[in-house]
Formats: C-alpha cells, sequence, structure tokens
C-alpha cells in the first residue's frame, strides 16, 4: 500500500564543491508543486539548478532544471517510485562549485538529496477515504455527533431543515461498519442520502 510523508525533510551534500539541498515534503498536485519550486527559486537566487520531481498520480512531474537530460529528475523521481511514495515532491537545489561531475555523477548526486532526506522522514500509509451523508430527527444529533468522533471521522457539513442533514468522511474500511452501529443505535430513525463523487 502507497505510503506519503508526514512533513517537509531536509538533507545538504557537498560534492566536489557542488551544494546540494535536498528535501521531500506531501503535496497533492502539480500547481502546489510549482508554487514550492518557484519560493525555492526566490529564496536561492544565487543556485545553478532547482531540480524536481512530483509522484502524485497523474500529475507527476520530472523536471532537470538545466542540467543534462535524465540526470536529475528523473532520478528523483525513480527513488520516490522506489520507496513505493504517493503525494510527494522532491527538490533539489544545487550551488555549482565548479567542477563538473558528468552524468553519473549527476545521476548519484541527486538520488542521494532525495535518499538522504527520506532517511529520516515520517511515512504515513494512505488510505481511501469515503464520504457519508445521513438525515436523523433532531433529537438524534447528538448521537450522531458523538459516534462522529468516536470513529474519529471529519464532519465536513451540517444543515438544519425539517431533518439534520450530515456529512463526513472516514476511511473507506471503515465506512460499513460506521453505517450498521450508526443503523442499530438510531433504531431504523437514520436515513442515508447517495453521495455522488
Amino acid at each position: 500500500m502507497s505510503q506519503t510523508l508526514s512533513c517537509a525533510v531536509h538533507s545538504e551534500l557537498i560534492i566536489k564543491k557542488s551544494r546540494f539541498i535536498g528535501c521531500v515534503q506531501p503535496m497533492s498536485d502539480r500547481a502546489s508543486a510549482q508554487a514550492v519550486v518557484d519560493e525555492l527559486r526566490r529564496a536561492h537566487p544565487g543556485a545553478a539548478h532547482v531540480c524536481w520531481a512530483l509522484l502524485a498520480g497523474g500529475q507527476s512531474a520530472a523536471v532537470d532544471d538545466g542540467e543534462p537530460g535524465g540526470t536529475a529528475g528523473r532520478p528523483m523521481l525513480d527513488v520516490l517510485r522506489h520507496q513505493d511514495l504517493e503525494g510527494v515532491l522532491a527538490t533539489v537545489v544545487r550551488y555549482f562549485g565548479g567542477v563538473k561531475l558528468g552524468a553519473g555523477g549527476l545521476v548519484r548526486a541527486y538520488t542521494d538529496a532525495v535518499a538522504q532526506a527520506l532517511l529520516t522522514a515520517e511515512k504515513v500509509r494512505l488510505q481511501r477515504m469515503q464520504v457519508l451523508r445521513c438525515s436523523v430527527p433532531y433529537a438524534l444529533e447528538g448521537l450522531v455527533r458523538r459516534e462522529i468522533e468516536a470513529a474519529g471521522a471529519e464532519l465536513l457539513e451540517v444543515e438544519h431543515a425539517s431533518l439534520v442533514d450530515l456529512s463526513l468522511r472516514l476511511p473507506e474500511a471503515q465506512a460499513e461498519a460506521f453505517k450498521s452501529r450508526l443503523n442499530d443505535a438510531g433504531q431504523g430513525r437514520v436515513g442515508w442520502i447517495e453521495v455522488y463523487a
């Protein structure tokens, strides 16, 4: 099962006078990744390259940023794939030290910068989430809220009309047991509303 990271972790390597500042962090989409890369460029105006790799489903990317093709972004992406990660951005800022590393040296440097950061990164298992929506009489609202809290689910929305409609999100694996528990507790007065993704 795929994993993501709980927070950003950094590394730094000096190889033949070149400085490689690596970072791995959770990231869900390409637009957010691009914003992080743009911020790195502003924070490191003297850097020769800001290379990055994003593993986020259909929005994955591998960018060499002026390094010879295939020597930075792709090897960084391969490290993320090898660790079975998803929703992760790897960035490496390079300050050129005056000594050329060659294609093999660059691949090793960018791979090592990402791998070093991942050594201390806390990984979290990804799980599919499901949204449920139910409708209950006002007298059961407190019961439903307590069940949501007890299940560790996230209350998304509450609407008060002739009945109370509650929307919540919880891990897909827990959804059926939650519905069954709520049906029993509500003694047939819980109505489930179809949620379309």
